[in-house]
């Protein structure tokens, strides 16, 4: 049987539609017997669409109605008012993509967690179980590459806690033994519970066969100096010592630690790993003149930078920046290069929630100007976040 077309005005463009594909839109039989019976079905059709852009065109008008109000309001023009609305979809898609390549990643992470543990995608951490597992992978692939002296700086935020600027500009009215009771110690206990880095060279047959070599490890922590917030925290593999790591939590330039980082650099044997969490120094220039131990810098440069087994390279970090007046956060996770990121305030969620949006990588330790300079080509940070805030308040 012959099918007749008709056609027709649908959005702007001519639609040729048989009759029996109208028939199956309205959920009758494809083959209906009469000419007359088709006829009604097109005009049923040709009644829907013509509603349909009735009610398209209305909301067009009422759109239209108000942006001219909005213009009024702010005393700006309609030509404004779109441009800004404009603006406002695209920081909404760009907060959404950022939103969505972060849970894909951690997707990703958890996905991988038992594998090579080598994912390339490096996201900010919101929660203290996101950077254990961000910064065990970093450390885990720097000791398979032969690093057995690495440097790692943690977020340090308190047990429970998000991730978030607002978290850690809280302070520590504690001073150092405060932070390492609240943040420090349980930062670093699950840190080590996640990482396993065996000696090969130095398992015996015994470790080898024993079947352990995923089970937790056992904590033990010793403090150096109380007043110091400082602790030497030992991981005694499940398997064996040639799975044991040992970890100085808030070591500092007195030359007491640079004498404990030797004697451990020895004990501990250069296979095995040797961590430096969160110390308060961030390069040689950090000692400087003492009358007391004038040769502490030369002895500093020896024990830690130019040691041998990695020279305590910085194999995790996540670090903060104020830039323009903005929250940034720059990540090193071995061996990829600084990721760098912002955070932008999103008010779809009834908020204000800060997302973190990428900005770019660095191959070296980026700076406020680097920083600076990305915002400054980034459209959503065209302007700075009290100029957004206020903007915002006055809509």
């Amino acid at each position: 049987m012959r099918t007749t077309s008709f056609s027709f005005l649908l959005g702007g463009t001519i639609t040729f539609i048989g009759l029996n594909t109208i028939a199956n839109a309205f959920n009758f039989a494809p083959l209906c017997q009469s000419r007359q019976q088709r006829a009604t079905l097109v005009q049923k059709f040709l009644a829907l669409e013509s509603s349909e852009n009735d009610e398209v065109e209305r909301l067009r008008q009422k759109a239209a109605k108000i942006r001219q109000e909005l213009a009024v309001l702010q005393g700006i023009s309609v030509e404004e008012v779109e441009e800004e609305a404009r603006r406002e979809k695209d920081l909404k898609i760009a907060i959404q993509k950022s939103m969505e390549d972060a849970k894909s990643a951690r997707k990703e992470e958890s996905k991988n967690h038992h594998k090579a543990r080598s994912s390339p995608i490096i996201y900010v951490p919101q929660s203290i179980e996101e950077q254990t597992r961000q910064a065990s992978f970093a450390i885990e692939r720097a000791f398979q590459d032969g690093i057995t002296r690495q440097t790692v700086r943690l977020a340090l935020v308190k047990e429970g806690n998000p991730i978030t600027p607002a978290e850690e500009e809280n302070g520590w009215p504690g001073g150092a033994k405060q932070m390492y009771r609240e943040a420090g110690k349980p930062l670093t206990e699950a840190l080590l519970r996640e990482v396993r880095a065996t000696a090969t060279s130095i398992q015996t047959e015994s470790e080898k066969n024993s079947g352990k070599h995923a089970y937790p490890p056992t904590i033990k922590a010793q403090d150096i100096w109380d007043f110091d917030g400082s602790a030497l925290i030992t991981a005694e593999a499940a398997s064996g010592p040639s799975g044991d790591v040992q970890a100085m939590v808030f070591p500092n330039t007195d030359v007491k630690y640079l004498k404990d980082i030797q004697e451990i650099d020895v004990s501990l044997g250069k296979e095995r790993l040797f961590l430096l969490v969160n110390p308060f120094w961030r390069n040689v220039e950090s000692w400087g003149f003492n009358i007391l131990a004038p040769n502490a810098k030369s002895k500093a440069k020896e024990t830690i930078f130019d040691c041998e087994r990695g020279g305590f390279q910085e194999t995790y970090v996540f670090s903060r920046f104020s830039a323009r007046g903005e929250d940034c956060v720059a990540i090193k996770a071995y061996p990829y290069d600084w990721e760098l990121f912002a955070y932008l305030e999103e008010y779809s969620y009834g908020g204000p929630i800060q997302s973190a949006i990428r900005l770019g990588t660095s191959g070296e330790e980026p700076t406020s100007k680097l920083f600076t300079e990305l915002l400054n080509s980034r459209e959503e940070f065209k302007m700075n976040k009290t100029m957004r805030q206020l903007n915002r308040k006055f809509k």
